[in-house]
């Protein structure tokens, strides 16, 4: 009896190690899945083609069978006849938050883009950015001014939003189409941080930093924030108002930046008067128009990303929607 428990022990000994080690495998497989990350690519979708399939399904249920062929013999036709004549339409998009972390893809799909277009084509931005980070958001704008440094005109379409670091990047636009109740301008530059100075204080918690470099640290959450360091610091903002001011300046000069320039932002009703949209309209209406006469492709440049990468963007979203002022 003793030796069947004891090559029982044993067995069950065998048993609980083998299935910890596949468990243990199995969270390592998984856990460098998570790590890998898969090949980034580049997709192209033909928007015309996707506008006529929707167009197609209707009348195949509206139209009698000879007419809905007929329809799509002349549609074949002229589209045939115009074909050398049409010209290319490459569209973008871009959904921002705080960390403008959309510039990632923006930046290959651009560098893509410019690889084959020419001055006689265009390039869409379909933008909704409510604003954040400024370094981020300064080399969005630049990825942008890539298009117009080449003589490619751009167009910005904003169904939502434009504000702040988004109408930074949406200036750079030879056009800037909105919605009418998009949000629009917001032209200021923000810093505010809550300071525990005096709680620390209260409880006997002393707080030490120190520096090398008298303007290295300003504004402090825990130590005691002078008048000095607020002045240094409002300079600092401004210096930032400042430069988003010329960026503005430079590419839309018709819009008066003493009246537009005040951190105050517009529905684009408001904003057009100001000269801050060049026209009211959404981009479905903008896209479907130009469907007509160009070949509309829409370029998508999509990076993998981890399940912590994917987390963390997703409560950075989250986050610039609930916190980020405009």
């Amino acid at each position: 009896m003793n030796e069947f428990l004891l090559e029982y022990g044993l067995f069950l000994a065998k048993t609980l190690t083998i299935l910890l080690l596949g468990l243990i495998t199995i969270g390592l497989i998984v856990l460098l899945k998570s790590k890998i990350r898969a090949t980034d690519k580049l997709e192209v979708k033909h928007l015309n083609s996707y506008y006529e399939q929707l167009s197609q399904i209707l009348n195949m249920q509206l139209m009698a069978k000879k007419a809905f062929i007929k329809k799509l013999k002349a549609e074949k036709a002229q589209k045939k006849k115009q074909e050398k004549q049409r010209k290319r339409i490459f569209i973008l998009n871009f959904q921002g938050d705080i960390r403008a972390t959309a510039v990632e893809s923006l930046r290959e799909e651009i560098t893509a883009v410019l690889s084959v277009a020419t001055a006689e084509d265009e390039v869409l931005l379909r933008l909704e950015n409510a604003g954040g980070l400024v370094h981020e958001h300064g080399l969005a704008t630049s990825q942008l001014s890539r298009i117009r440094e080449r003589h490619i005109p751009l167009t910005i379409l904003v169904d939502k939003i434009a504000a702040s670091g988004g109408y930074m990047m949406a200036c750079v636009g030879n056009r800037i189409i909105a919605a009418p109740f998009a949000i629009i301008g917001s032209i200021g530059a923000l810093v505010q941080l809550p300071n525990f100075h005096r709680l620390l204080d209260k409880h006997g918690v002393d707080f030490e930093q120190i520096k090398a470099g008298e303007l290295k640290r300003t504004l402090t959450i825990f130590g005691n924030n002078t008048d000095a360091d607020r002045q240094r610091a409002q300079a600092q903002v401004d210096d930032i108002h400042r430069l988003f001011k010329e960026c503005i300046t430079h590419y839309r000069p018709q819009v008066d930046i003493t009246q537009a320039g005040t951190g105050q932002y517009w529905h684009a009703t408001q904003a057009k008067d100001l000269n801050l949209v060049d026209d009211l309209k959404t981009s479905d209406d903008y896209l479907f128009a130009a469907s007509q006469t160009a070949d509309l492709y829409e370029i998508n440049y999509s990076i993998k990303k981890t399940l912590s990468e994917k987390f963390l963007s997703r409560a950075q979203l989250a986050m610039s929607k609930t916190f980020n002022p405009f």
